[in-house]
C-alpha cells in the first residue's frame, strides 16, 4: 500500500497557532463565558452599530491596560483579554460583511 498525499501545505496550521497561543485562548474564552453569561450566546452580533462599538471597546480596554489597571473591575479578567475579544469580534463582523 502506497502512503496517501494531503495537499494541506498552504492551509491556515490552526492547531499549532492553538498550541502556541493556548493560554491567550483560554483568556479569551473565559472574557466569552462572561459575556455570554451577562448577555447571551452570540449575541454580540446584532448589536446596533456593532463594529464602531466593539472598536470603541477594544480602545477603551486597551487605555485601561495602558494606565496601568491590569483587570477590568467588571469581570476581574485581564484588559488584555478584553482587547483581544473584542479585536475578534471586529475582525468577524468585518469578514461577515465581505461575504454580504
Amino acid at each position: 500500500m502506497s502512503s496517501g498525499v494531503k495537499h494541506d501545505g498552504t492551509k491556515p496550521r490552526v492547531g499549532a497557532m492553538m498550541a502556541d497561543f493556548a493560554g491567550a485562548l483560554t483568556a479569551v474564552a473565559a472574557v466569552w463565558t462572561h459575556g455570554s453569561a451577562k448577555y447571551e450566546d452570540g449575541g454580540w452580533r446584532t448589536v446596533e452599530g456593532k463594529l464602531e462599538r466593539y472598536t470603541d471597546a477594544m480602545f477603551r480596554h486597551l487605555l485601561s491596560e495602558l494606565a496601568g489597571e491590569a483587570d477590568d473591575p467588571g469581570s476581574t479578567l485581564p484588559h488584555a483579554a478584553h482587547t483581544a475579544w473584542n479585536a475578534l469580534c471586529r475582525l468577524q463582523i468585518i469578514l461577515d460583511a465581505r461575504r454580504e
